[in-house]
């Protein structure tokens, strides 16, 4: 697939897709967010992983407000949906997705970097929710994804008095797992991918896809979920292989980090 605002590119097994509207800060344009959508559902099967960022000196600043329209309720809901529907297919699509954040992670752009799965931010990465002050409220699914990163109370004081955190402060609350040196988000995301990439796809999809939901579960329907998802993954052919391995002393121990 082909878009002028996304650049697309492989090496091997892992796929790059990079946000590309540097002029605007990768301000997202339901274009784009429709051009995102296509991206993750149509990754050829030999991807076995996805980094995710944005050209030039941020990651992505948020929905491009040249684009707001007036929408009655109804207009609204359903452009809210069409977001839901994008970001899905980052969260819930076929491969893991590590974010390589920098610059502005901002609005629009922290409800898409919240639907990956790693977030890998450098030192130049700040947060910010700014629909409060411009009378809206999110609406690509961050009311849902970013609470449970950082909690309702963090967003809450966010939106209300326009916080902005800082890289080192967006990993200590959980907005990030990893904060590397400026300019290394991309570089740090790639490593990771790669490892990621050599996991059983079984494995990964059931992190991707059971795990979430298991914790919004009852604990006895996540217990049960979690005992159909183990009795799966561990009937798979790879997995047998994989710990036959271990077995045989053929593959590696785990060692103190």
């Amino acid at each position: 697939m082909k878009h002028k605002d996304i650049h697309l590119e492989f090496r091997g097994d892992i796929a790059i897709v990079r946000l590309n509207r540097p002029a605007k800060r990768n301000a997202l344009s339901d274009e784009l967010i429709n051009a995102v959508r296509t991206v993750f559902e149509t990754l050829p099967d030999t991807v076995r992983a996805a980094v995710l960022d944005g050209e030039g000196e941020h990651f992505c600043a948020g929905l491009d407000l040249s684009e707001l329209k007036e929408r009655d309720a109804g207009q609204g809901m359903h452009h809210s949906r069409m977001w839901h529907a994008a970001l899905e297919c980052v969260q819930y699509g076929p491969v893991p997705v590590i974010a390589a954040l920098h610059g502005a992670v901002v609005g629009g752009g922290l409800e898409l970097a919240s639907a990956c799965h790693i977030r890998v931010a450098d030192e130049t990465a700040f947060y910010a929710l700014p629909e409060g002050s411009r009378g809206i409220f999110v609406g690509g699914g961050g009311a849902v994804r970013i609470p449970r990163l950082i909690g309702a109370a963090r967003m809450a004081d966010m939106m209300l008095t326009g916080r902005v955190y800082n890289a080192q402060d967006g990993e200590r609350i959980g907005f990030a797992q990893y904060l590397v040196p400026a300019g290394k988000a991309t570089e740090k995301a790639l490593e990771l991918a790669e490892r990621v990439a050599q996991n059983a796809p079984l494995t990964n999809f059931a992190l991707m896809h059971a795990l979430p939901r298991i914790a919004e579960q009852p604990a006895d329907q996540g217990f049960l979920t979690e005992s159909l998802m183990a009795a799966i993954a561990q009937s798979d052919p790879e997995a047998k292989t994989r710990v036959r391995a271990f077995l045989d002393g053929k593959a590696a121990k785990v060692k103190r980090g």
